[in-house]
């Protein structure tokens, strides 16, 4: 299994401002483009991964969005807008939501009331963790053996803080290459590695 995990820290958790968010300072747009790239291939999509989106610009909790492929149904299609709307979806479900607590929207998608430490802590329990740095190991220097987790975070760094933990957790720091990428642009890299 392959999982990735964004964090977005501007990215409304009201579908309303969410949608209005293209295009704008919180940069939501980059959501799609990293579900799009994590999920589908050409003429279907992959089974074997999860993509969990952290959503946290919230008047509450941070909403963490969770798609796994081998269960999704039609999320509209692949295009931009229909992924921005199946997010949108997510969050207007997920609207009232205590913390911790769940709610499944449809076949394959589920949200949580759930920050992003709290989810890594979770899943570090069950997979590797690796966060993308640039000063990390070289990927194709890297051993990958069965399922994996691998953090990225849209246009706002992860907090010093938050890092520190997810040291702590035994998260190793691997590297794309020298220069700043997209979440999406970092996605299709590890795929092409790791299906080679």
């Amino acid at each position: 299994m392959r999982v990735f995990v964004l964090k977005a820290r501007k990215a409304p958790t009201d579908s309303t401002p969410f949608l209005a968010s293209v295009g704008q300072d919180a940069h939501v747009e980059i959501l799609a483009h990293a579900l799009m790239n994590a999920l589908f291939i050409s003429k279907s999509h992959r089974d074997d991964v999860i993509v969990h989106l952290v959503l946290e610009s919230s008047r509450d909790y941070s909403r963490t969005i969770t798609f796994t492929a081998s269960e999704i149904g039609d999320l509209g299609g692949f295009a931009e807008q229909a992924l921005l709307n199946a997010i949108a979806r997510a969050l207007d479900a997920a609207r009232d939501l205590k913390k911790a607590a769940a709610v499944e929207v449809e076949a394959g998608v589920k949200v949580r009331a759930l920050s992003f430490e709290h989810l890594i802590k979770e899943l570090s329990k069950s997979y590797p963790i690796y966060l993308l740095d640039r000063k990390g190991v070289d990927i194709r220097k890297v051993e990958f053996a069965g399922d994996v987790c691998f953090l990225l975070t849209d246009h706002i760094p992860i907090a010093r803080k938050t890092l520190n933990s997810i040291k702590r957790l035994g998260a190793i720091k691997i590297s794309l290459g020298p220069r700043m990428l997209f979440a999406a642009q970092c996605i299709v890299l590890i795929h092409n590695e790791l299906d080679r």
